[in-house]
């Protein structure tokens, strides 16, 4: 096989080795059946099993505790933002965002344009270098839900600790760090998760909702943006994205495989510890965007004494095999996108890449 190269995309990213290759194995044909996964229908029995089995594994690993509902939707998390407030912020009530980066507040400007929105917390006045502290949070009793970003993909920051909402029902995206450590799922109403990260492909959009959410669905809405409509019909409604399926539970079953989620949690500390020790322990060379009470273990940002060093840096970076470590377009500098699927092999190589530019350009 030809040298794999060093991914450290944001999304699309990383797909575990193994995962590619069980996929390979049964592209195909799919156990026996003389077809492909891809060619059968959604009504068939055999992908009745694997979408049940799909949510179980996920129920399974996430520890989802009992009265949720597991739904694989489309549109990507882009498309929740539009749904949530669809379905649950009523008139009369306000729907409570914690501003923290560039995706909270995609997520805030889609409610706005359905009801009355109240920004909670920010830390948009240090440039979101940081996550809110939100440990002694006064909640109005009238807000519809309170919605947080679990991990800034673009800054680079991470929840260390969810907040306590009392009856609020708490929605969390976790489109980036979905299963990369344990949760207590019980604090969230709602978690739902682009997969293109840390499931699986893209195609697919995972939720997860406590069911007293869905007793109450708006008759007065497209039947396709109905939480409801996707709950009763166990996710088989319309055509689902099969294939996307597949792969998160190809994904499922290799994480279930290594540990489980407290061996994820484990393995990403310590990759994700060398490239912040890299940039920790460059006396100034590399500077950590993000505030270290609030680093992500998925996105590690970081910048260079100037542009043309950072160019200089991400071009090199790409001869010597590592791919995606520029940072998103809105914020510049260097991004290193460490993901479940992310090798501890390939963390190692770039903190000894980072040393070596710094000999090399200090």
């Amino acid at each position: 096989m030809s040298k794999r190269a060093y991914n450290f995309n944001a999304g699309p990213a990383a797909l575990p080795l193994e995962v590619l290759q069980k996929a390979q194995e049964e592209l195909v044909e799919y156990r026996g059946i003389g077809m492909s996964i891809m060619e059968i229908s959604h009504r068939s029995s055999q992908y009745e099993e694997l979408n049940a089995e799909t949510q179980q594994l996920l129920k399974e690993l996430f520890a989802i505790p009992d009265g949720y509902k597991v739904m694989f939707m489309q549109g990507g998390a882009s498309t929740q933002f539009a749904t949530i407030p669809m379905n649950f912020l009523k008139s009369g009530q306000t729907a409570g965002y914690v501003l923290t980066g560039a995706w909270a507040d995609k997520a805030l400007k889609e409610a706005k344009l359905f009801g009355e929105t109240k920004i909670v917390a920010s830390s948009e006045a240090d440039k979101f270098t940081r996550i809110p502290d939100l440990s002694g949070l006064q909640l109005d009793p009238n807000l519809a839900y309170l919605h947080i970003t679990s991990n800034e993909t673009i800054e680079g920051s991470q929840y260390q600790a969810y907040p306590g909402t009392g009856s609020i029902p708490l929605i969390g995206d976790m489109s980036s760090d979905i299963l990369c450590r344990p949760v207590d799922v019980s604090k969230f109403a709602m978690i739902y998760a682009g997969a293109q990260k840390n499931l699986g492909p893209s195609g697919v959009t995972v939720v997860i909702m406590r069911e007293d959410l869905l007793a109450d669905s708006p008759k007065h809405i497209a039947t396709m943006l109905r939480y409801d409509t996707h709950a009763k019909n166990d996710s088989l409604y319309n055509t689902p994205p099969v294939y996307s399926v597949y792969m998160v539970n190809l994904v499922l079953k290799w994480i279930k495989e290594n540990g489980g989620l407290t061996a994820m949690e484990k393995r990403n500390r310590e990759k994700t510890d060398l490239i912040y020790q890299a940039i920790d322990g460059s006396g100034g060379f590399y500077r950590g965007v993000i505030e270290p009470g609030s680093r992500s273990i998925m996105n590690i940002t970081f910048r260079m004494q100037n542009e043309e060093l950072e160019k200089k840096f991400a071009k090199e970076s790409e001869q010597h095999g590592f791919v995606g470590l520029k940072g998103h377009r809105s914020v510049g500098g260097l991004r290193a996108s460490t993901y479940n699927a992310v090798p501890y092999e390939a963390c190692k190589a770039l903190a000894e890449f980072m040393a070596d530019f710094q000999r090399r350009n200090g």
